[in-house]
């Protein structure tokens, strides 16, 4: 039989809210491409452009199984120069949580004001959101 889990709006809600908590001051780490299969899957080539902090609390509670992050504080000397396709977002401790898509629109899951990072600038992402599927 084949597996085809959903949550209700409630779980959904509930586990955003379990892992955005784990956020709390924590960071949220810009790279070049290539982008990794999971959160879960070494870097190899990737280059850390930025690193931009969370909020504490870095998010409201979720709403449907949606959280988008209170305002983060940007980097103000970026690490290098590149174009931001992916993020990783990480707890204070360092421990990976997600990732996720970075773009200019409201279409990617980090959206910056300019995905051309260029080093020793300032970076600023606009919005950061993190969605679990429902039924």
């Amino acid at each position: 039989m084949a597996h085809a889990p959903s949550l209700s709006n409630a779980a959904a809600t509930a586990a955003i809210d379990a892992v955005t908590a784990l956020l709390n001051a924590g960071t949220v780490n810009l790279y070049t491409t290539p982008i990794p299969a999971d959160a879960n899957t070494a870097l190899t080539s990737q280059t850390l452009l930025a690193t931009c902090t969370f909020a504490n609390p870095a998010f409201p509670a979720a709403v449907a199984g949606v959280a988008t992050a209170n305002a983060l504080v940007n980097d103000t000397d970026a690490n290098a120069i590149g174009t931001a396709s992916f993020f990783r977002a990480f707890t204070s401790g360092a421990a990976v949580m997600f990732q996720g898509t970075c773009g200019a629109s409201s279409s990617f899951d980090c959206v910056l004001s300019n995905v051309a990072i260029v080093q020793h600038g300032t970076v600023s992402i606009t919005s950061c959101v993190l969605t679990v599927v429902t039924s």
